[in-house]
């Protein structure tokens, strides 16, 4: 939220939009208005149509600011990792701006830098040996995963208050004697151990490219 001093500095594109993405990812894109956002920014929400044009706009380069936190393939080096690196990165973004995963699948939604990303990451899979039929899968399941995985964490996300309501109704109805195996899985929910040490996506991550190095090898 903006201080009184970022309140007096001038309007522009760059600081709309920097304020409505921080808004979003307080509030979820929901809560996002232009008089919210005008708000926030002390101004009236009219004061900003002169920096974006409409609602759409404002979306269109919030996204532009999400997907510039990730990185396409690199070039060069090992393939694999190459692959694996930007993967992560993507999500990570995705990540940060839980509401942004969605907001990217819907239709009309494609950004110019999204577009580009999709083009390399074709092209690395290509450079990288794999034929025009291999590549058109892997890469499903790529994009697939990032995404779809994404979307899975984003719609996992609880405040403290849904946390203890979860508990209650897994000690309730998740007991040991009928449901043995998730009952356990519930319990590592609940506790550090391990298994805390390992990210679900990364874990995920390597059982996707490690399939698409064994493919590699074999061709």
């Amino acid at each position: 939220m903006a201080t009184d001093t970022e309140r007096r500095l001038p309007l522009s594109r760059e600081r709309i939009l920097k304020a409505a993405l921080e808004l979003a990812d307080e509030s979820g894109i929901d809560a996002l208005t232009m008089r919210r956002l005008g708000l926030a920014l002390g101004y009236e929400a009219m004061s900003l149509y002169n920096h974006v044009a409409n609602k759409d706009d404002l979306l269109d380069g919030m996204l532009d600011l999400v997907l510039a936190e990730s990185e396409p393939p690199a070039p060069d080096g090992d393939w694999a990792e190459a692959i694996r690196s930007s993967a992560s990165s993507v999500h990570a973004a995705l990540r940060r701006h839980p509401w942004s995963c969605a907001l990217l699948m819907s239709p009309g939604r494609i950004r110019p830098a999204r577009l580009r990303y999709m083009d390399l990451l074709l092209g690395r899979l290509r450079r990288a040996g794999f034929s025009a039929e291999t590549t058109y899968h892997a890469y499903h399941v790529l994009d697939g995963y990032i995404f779809g995985f994404s979307l899975w964490e984003a719609s996992h996300t609880y405040t403290a208050e849904e946390i203890s309501k979860f508990a209650t109704i897994f000690e309730d109805v998740i007991t040991p004697d009928a449901y043995p195996y998730l009952h356990e899985h519930g319990q590592q929910h609940m506790e550090d151990g391990p298994h805390r040490e390992v990210s679900a996506f990364e874990f995920g991550l390597d059982l996707v490219v490690d399939g698409l190095r064994k493919i590699h090898e074999s061709a």
